[in-house]
């Protein structure tokens, strides 16, 4: 198939990430589709990380660091990779979460054989110390722009995009959902997401402040459909009501 000559580029922003960052790298490496590179993007960090980078930039070379010169949080990091990268595919890993080793090569067959652009895949939970939980998340199988202000069920560490349909793009520069800002606006030129059945990427959840990080996700949610996408009062009302209906379910 033509997609196994397709270079995916893996964009990784990266902060004070030493406690886990090796893991998610060592996902990337184990993946069982060899044709990627790996873009790290250290947004200043103070507690050894780059030092660690540079070790495993030497160790693969399809693996590259990039280190900011001054903090500007994690979309500038995944913009500068973007601006970097070569690869007709982008896929997106944080630093501190982990693919299945047949991620890639599962989701690049289904944008393969359907004609996709936008792809995401359902996920579980991990503990901070990476045990696996009794908590998954699963993708439906289509989602518009409509539905995405209803339901911001796409997960980035899952997302792969295809820039030869899709275009090149950026992430709005604000400090949270700038995921989900970037997602409604490739959704809103007339694309749509398709989702994938099968668990292919795990995602790690902190225990500090999980009730004030979920809080600062709702009001900067609120602020994705008030100030970027223009909402009215109502209508961005009855998003968010929907949006916390369907964060409150993700939760149980």
């Amino acid at each position: 198939m033509s997609f196994l000559k397709e270079l995916v580029s893996v964009i990784m922003p990266s902060y004070n990430s030493k406690d886990y960052i090796s893991f998610s790298i060592e996902s990337v490496l184990k993946q069982t589709y060899p044709n990627w590179e790996l873009i790290i993007v250290d947004d200043c960090s103070t507690d050894g990380t780059p030092d660690m980078l540079a070790e495993w930039a030497k160790a693969d070379e399809r693996i590259h660091v990039i280190n900011r010169k001054e903090n500007g949080g994690a979309a500038m990091a995944r913009n500068t990779a973007l601006d970097y990268s070569s690869g007709r595919y982008i896929a997106f890993l944080d630093s501190d979460d982990k693919w299945k080793p047949n991620k890639l090569e599962l989701q690049l067959r289904f944008m393969e054989e359907n004609n996709y652009a936008f792809t995401f895949t359902s996920y579980e939970y991990i503990t901070k110390d990476g045990e696996q939980l009794e908590k998954q998340v699963h993708a439906p199988r289509i989602i518009s722009y409509q539905d995405m202000l209803k339901n911001t069920i796409v997960g980035c560490l899952t997302v792969i995009v295809d820039r030869n349909i899709i275009g090149s793009f950026h992430m709005p520069n604000i400090r949270t959902r700038q995921d989900l800002a970037t997602w409604l606006s490739i959704l809103k030129k007339g694309h749509n997401a398709y989702g994938m059945k099968e668990i292919l990427a795990e995602y790690r959840i902190g225990n500090d402040s999980i009730s004030n990080n979920k809080w600062k996700s709702a009001q900067k949610t609120w602020f994705v459909y008030r100030e970027i996408e223009r909402l009215n009062l109502a209508k961005a009302a009855w998003c968010f009501s929907h949006y916390a209906y369907h964060a409150i379910r993700k939760r149980i």
